[in-house]
């Protein structure tokens, strides 16, 4: 089977309901990012930052995975895909995605403030002041916060490197170091970007756009990958 990486952003979960950063006027459902998403706003009051990623997973909760993510875990029966996501919800793996790396980090899991490898998963949709790790510290959100490195990236990079097919759905292409990974994918593999809002891609071969949300966009794109198969 070809390998077929998926780099998916904010715009294939906003079609499930979930707000993205960028559509709210600088605010993130009503906060300032430098209040809940940057070490700064944590250690500044961590009852907000802690209430913000509640409301976060509580609505994360409530939505469902679209058709963008259906078929993206579908074509698991053609490729053997791998999903790089920048989002922090659960979705891709609702759909029945097996294999997804989250740069970000997940709204579903907690880490230690002592000690960064000490992660565990969130039951249920709070996260409280005085939930402690093992070692007696505050659990935070494990999410990569603005100003944080991302530590999964040279992981993904690596992914890129080996891909096959790749793919770009429902993100602006604007926040590094992910937007960068286009550039780790061989020359001669066929790259396909699938958005409303089409980025501005430099120094990119073999570059392929689909100008349409993701679950329109996929459900096009899955069909030209299929008869490239038959053929």
């Amino acid at each position: 089977m070809k390998r077929l990486v998926v780099l998916t952003g904010a715009g294939i979960s906003a079609e499930s309901g979930i707000p993205t950063f960028r559509d709210s006027g600088g605010l993130w459902e009503g906060y300032r990012v430098e209040d809940v998403a940057t070490p700064e706003g944590w250690r500044k009051d961590r009852a907000i930052v802690l209430d913000f990623y509640n409301q976060r997973r509580k609505k994360a909760l409530e939505v469902k995975p679209n058709r963008g993510h259906e078929i993206i875990a579908e074509l698991e029966e053609y490729f053997e895909v791998t999903v790089i996501t920048q989002n922090v919800d659960n979705l891709h793996e609702r759909a029945g995605s097996r294999e997804v790396l989250h740069l970000h980090g997940s709204l579903f899991e907690s880490r230690s403030t002592l000690d960064e490898n000490l992660v565990y998963p969130i039951k249920g949709w709070e996260l409280k002041l005085g939930d402690k790790c093992e070692k007696g510290s505050q659990l935070r959100p494990n999410i990569v916060w603005f100003g944080e490195m991302v530590p999964m990236m040279e992981v993904a990079a690596a992914i890129a490197s080996q891909a096959d097919l790749f793919m770009v759905v429902g993100t602006s292409m604007v926040v590094y170091p992910a937007a960068g990974l286009i550039d780790y994918v061989r020359h001669d593999v066929h790259k396909y970007i699938v958005d409303p809002n089409i980025p501005e891609v430099r120094g990119v071969s073999n570059l392929h756009f689909i100008q349409e949300k993701a679950s329109v966009g996929m459900a096009a794109l899955r069909e030209t990958l299929l008869k490239d198969l038959r053929s």
